[in-house]
């Protein structure tokens, strides 16, 4: 199972982007990162200077780039194989309320968010239906 540490996720964005830049080969997994991050160009300069942003820490409620782009992958993977199943339905009613599939995503990120934060605080592992319910209020 991939699990990679923080330092481990943020390296795979960088050489992403780096690859991207350099026209060399990606990976499928990467193609995704490069196309998430082309939707974000306000963290390219961030993705350009790696040695500068590996270890930058962010305050509570300061937008953290390399986990916004982390929760965009997530979210792709779970509509690669529409696992929690359902998830690919309420991603399309979601891209059709606000008009991207991009701002669909971005949507989903609070209900990914908030069930995150609830297995957290229950000790438990994440719950799908929690997380369903969720995005059929957004």
């Amino acid at each position: 199972m991939f699990n990679p540490s923080r330092n481990e996720a943020r390296q795979f964005l960088f050489d992403a982007w780096r690859k991207h830049g350099a026209g060399e080969l990606l990976t499928p997994l990467e193609h995704i990162a490069v196309r998430v991050i082309g939707l974000h160009p306000e963290f390219h300069a961030l993705l350009d200077a790696a040695a500068g942003n590996q270890e930058r820490d962010y305050a509570a409620g300061e937008l953290n780039p390399f986990l916004h782009l982390m929760m965009h992958l997530s979210i792709e993977e779970q509509l690669s194989i529409d696992q929690p199943p359902g998830v690919r339905q309420a991603h399309a009613r979601l891209a059709n309320k606000y008009g991207s599939e991009h701002e669909a995503q971005h949507a989903m990120m609070e209900c990914m968010a908030e069930m995150i934060m609830q297995a957290q605080r229950s000790g438990t592992g994440p719950d799908a239906t929690l997380y369903l319910a969720c995005l059929a209020r957004q």
